[in-house]
């Protein structure tokens, strides 16, 4: 395998369009890095830029140590899979994982080898006699898996290879991609828009918005400490709420003076005090928006609207004025809708954004 590395690279299209602009971070060796964000975003033509697809405006690419701004995509050793199966429909199974490796001239041998390779690690073998009108969706992506497996490169590069897929099979081949990353230690390059598949496949996660790298960590460290306002409400669902308001002390305790006249209770915020008279958004989780047990006394009450009960958990829908609010319940004893929630924050789950800039603001010290 091999490590990749981006060095500002930079998409000008000849329009003067800026699809990827100084793009910089590091995949390691052996590593499954995810990028992620809306559409037009950025992220797939960043990983066209990686395979060769799209010319480098500017900045340096190079991958196992090699500057490869200028190579051939054939000479680069990188395998794709594109959201397309893009498979050969008068061909076997078989034929179409040999292909490629034909046209390289490998020995026949060789060639059977690691067909059959492929198919034992893909479950494919007992498919490899059929042609892609006869197998399912899911079978196809692992055919189009096993194509690129074949190939033996330094690098994969997957391009939304599940967004074709029911709901259904994108969870079993999000569960097969992971485990064929953990047998081949391979270094893998993965686009999704689907912030599920990024959370539970990356290792690492770019986050992308408007052809701009917004930050790059671990899901969990993305999610507990996101850098700005888009990475809070991007990964999650449900989003993190969020409320504008102007930061007040009442009493020693911190609130949020909201538009409507309403101040919501922020304790156990950590503040600044250059904070207060400040106008701010301010972020909590829906899992750490919760239910307040009887004889405790409650942070705030909100007008309990809707119940959305998906077994494990009940996702609650309310109303704090004119505001709406989501909240992740257990799903025993759930109230029903219509009356005031008596609601509380967990502590030290607040989140505050600059509303000017979306920057996450920390409190001095």
């Amino acid at each position: 395998m091999a490590t990749v590395v981006l060095d500002r690279l930079r998409k000008v299209y000849p329009d003067g369009h800026v699809a990827v602009t100084g793009a910089s971070f590091e995949v390691a060796d052996g590593e499954l890095l995810v990028l992620v964000g809306p559409s037009g975003c950025g992220k797939s033509t960043l990983l066209r830029m990686i395979a060769g697809l799209e010319a480098i405006s500017d900045g340096t690419l190079a991958i196992d140590g090699r500057t490869v701004n200028d190579t051939a995509p054939k000479d680069r050793d990188i395998a794709m899979v594109f959201q397309s199966y893009a498979l050969y429909p008068h061909m076997t199974v078989a034929e179409n994982l040999a292909f490629g490796l034909k046209l390289r001239g490998h020995p026949k041998a060789e060639i059977a080898a690691r067909i059959q390779a492929a198919a034992d690690t893909l479950e494919l073998t007992a498919l490899l006699e059929r042609r892609p009108a006869a197998l399912s969706g899911g079978q196809r992506q692992r055919v189009a898996l096993g194509r690129a497996l074949v190939r033996q490169p330094k690098v994969f590069l997957l391009d939304e290879p599940l967004s074709n897929l029911d709901a259904k099979l994108r969870t079993s081949m999000r569960t097969e991609i992971a485990r064929l990353h953990r047998s081949l230690a391979a270094t893998m390059v993965y686009v999704t828009h689907d912030q599920i598949e990024a959370m539970t496949l990356g290792q690492r996660i770019v986050v992308m918005k408007d052809g701009e790298i917004q930050q790059i960590d671990t899901p969990m460290a993305l999610y507990r400490r996101p850098a700005n306002l888009f990475v809070a409400t991007f990964l999650g669902s449900p989003a993190m709420n969020v409320l504008r308001g102007r930061l007040v002390a009442e009493g020693g305790a911190p609130g949020l003076h909201l538009a409507d006249g309403l101040v919501l209770p922020l304790r156990g915020l950590e503040i600044d005090p250059e904070w207060l008279g400040r106008d701010l958004d301010i972020g909590l989780r829906p899992e750490h928006l919760l239910r307040c047990p009887a004889g405790e006394t409650p942070h705030f009450g909100a007008e309990l609207e809707v119940i959305e009960p998906v077994g494990s958990e009940a996702f609650a829908y309310l109303r704090y004025g004119p505001h709406a609010l989501v909240a992740r319940f257990a799903p025993e004893d759930l109230p029903e809708p219509g009356g005031t929630q008596p609601l509380r924050a967990a502590p030290g789950q607040w989140h505050v954004f600059d509303p000017a800039t979306g920057l996450r603001l920390t409190a001095a010290g």
